[in-house]
């Protein structure tokens, strides 16, 4: 099998982009790809260029029709020998994931090698279980109601969770009939898109069914979201992103689906299980250093128990290593760039010098920043409103259960959100008023699964869900047809004079 890439021979290489079935190189600006613990270089590229995405976007639309008119069977057989695979590549696939996006092994594994293997099996199963549906008799007409896929769809994802994210519009989009344009992170072009597309080209999906044009967002991004043979876009991203993509694609009024940020409420009743709850918090907060939207954003502990609660958060964020997860044994890695690591320390020393108590970390060393717990964080600091996405935990107080549901819903997103108490009626009284897409009792926010519908409410999406059968809804419409055996002479009861 020919799908295996050495970051050694791909700097040289440079042949990330893939038009119609044809690996290139970009036409556009070039790009230095960075290992994220050392900054050394793992590949030098170049962006696709707005040339290149228009040919992009015609081979989609050429190679769609014929994928779309394959049985279902056909389809999903291409996805199933993908995941077979993909599991023949774990450790190239991990390695790149490490390296590229500074994930530890353990979450390249389970979050995005796991996960990726489970949405490509899942989506195979959809291809087959979506079919037309039988409805009452319409007069004489037999009468159904079928699924048509959108066309091309462009997809826009982050460099956080490369693999998975992608994979989680890619695998159930072509399963439903649709083609692909995906524009990756520039950071993680090849965890993001091109692992991807080698896969899925050794296992026989035909060429200009899935192209990749790696580029920064501002110009070969706005430039897929406004293509006029681009029928739907999927971004998973920042909100702010998010705004400007269902700004620019709202005079087309073409399908959008945003998966978007989150500020996550943990919140802790007083009769909860302290230990396990900050366990749970600690992992739910500081899981590849924070930089995943489900990440927790607030830790609304009950006054009662708020004490001994950040105290045993705190001991859990001493006790985590940082450092380079390729070559060192640790539970964190880096921050993505530096850029991402001074707005994490800006928010810190914010908290501080307003009156925050630092209980661990708030140190740094390069794009490294240690497990940070702050306490007796106030909506005046910046840390309370808005999305850190790196390893800072903020404690909040809470007087009672109407107090920490008002401090739960005080932000303008709502991805997800965790509830522990003793009472598990309890907690789901309280969580059925928070505002969210997700919420879990007694668990953390980070959770997700190929089947379960995974999205958000406010700030944090568009309102649409991914995830089993979730997906069918979110990649293709509804169309009503009508059959009747002779043809329909109207319903005039005279034929009309002729003049």
């Amino acid at each position: 099998m020919s799908t295996r890439i050495d970051a050694r021979l791909w700097a040289a290489d440079e042949r990330t982009t893939v038009i119609g079935g044809e690996w290139q190189g970009g036409d556009g600006d070039q790009i230095e790809v960075a290992e994220k613990a050392t900054g050394e270089p793992l590949l030098i590229m170049r962006e696709a260029s707005l040339e290149q995405l228009d040919r992009a976007v015609a081979a989609a639309k050429a190679a769609q029709p014929g994928w779309a008119a394959r049985p279902a069977d056909v389809r999903a057989g291409v996805l199933r020998r993908a995941a077979d695979l993909l599991e023949q590549h774990h450790d190239e696939v991990v390695e790149w994931i490490v390296r590229e996006s500074g994930s530890v092994p353990a979450k390249a594994h389970a979050a995005e090698y796991l996960q990726a293997l489970d949405e490509f099996r899942e989506a195979a199963d959809l291809a087959e279980r979506t079919v037309a549906r039988p409805l009452p008799p319409h007069g004489e007409d037999a009468s159904v109601a079928e699924r048509v896929p959108y066309g091309v769809v462009g997809v826009i994802t982050p460099w956080n969770v490369p693999f998975t994210l992608a994979m989680r519009t890619v695998a159930p989009a072509l399963a439903l009939g649709n083609a692909i344009v995906l524009k990756p992170d520039h950071q993680t072009p090849v965890s993001g898109a091109v692992l991807i597309g080698r896969l899925l080209e050794e296992a026989g999906l035909p060429a200009g069914v899935f192209n990749a044009v790696p580029g920064q967002g501002p110009s070969v991004g706005s430039a897929l979201v406004t293509h006029p043979d681009v029928s739907m876009v999927s971004f998973t991203g920042s909100t702010a992103v998010g705004r400007t993509i269902a700004t620019l694609a709202a005079p087309y009024l073409k399908k959008v689906a945003l998966e978007l940020g989150g500020k996550n409420p943990h919140v802790v009743l007083d009769d909860a299980d302290i230990e396990g709850a900050a366990a749970a918090g600690a992992w739910g907060n500081f899981t590849h250093q924070g930089q995943v939207c489900m990440a927790i954003g607030r830790h609304v502990i009950a006054a009662p128990v708020l004490e001994d609660y950040a105290a045993e958060l705190a001991r859990w964020a001493r006790g985590l290593r940082v450092g380079d997860p390729f070559r060192e044994d640790v539970e964190l890695g880096p921050l993505i760039n530096a850029r991402q690591a001074d707005r994490v320390m800006a928010l810190i020393e914010d908290a501080v010098a307003q009156g925050a108590e630092l209980l661990a970390g708030g140190e740094r060393r390069g794009n490294f920043v240690q497990p940070t717990v702050l306490k007796g964080v106030t909506p005046a600091m910046r840390a309370y409103a808005e999305e850190v996405f790196g390893p800072v935990a903020v404690v909040v107080a809470a007087a009672d259960d109407e107090d920490a549901v008002r401090i739960a819903n005080d932000t303008e997103y709502g991805l997800s959100a965790s509830v522990h108490s003793a009472s598990p009626e309890r907690a789901e009284a309280v969580a059925d008023r928070i505002v969210s897409g997700m919420v879990h009792i007694n668990g953390q926010t980070i959770n997700d699964n190929a089947w379960a519908p995974m999205g958000g409410t406010k700030a944090s999406g568009s309102g649409g869900r991914f995830g089993g059968e979730s997906n069918a809804d979110m990649f293709t419409y509804t169309r009503w047809r009508t059959v009747r055996k002779d043809a329909d002479r109207g319903h005039f009861v005279a034929r009309p004079a002729v003049p």
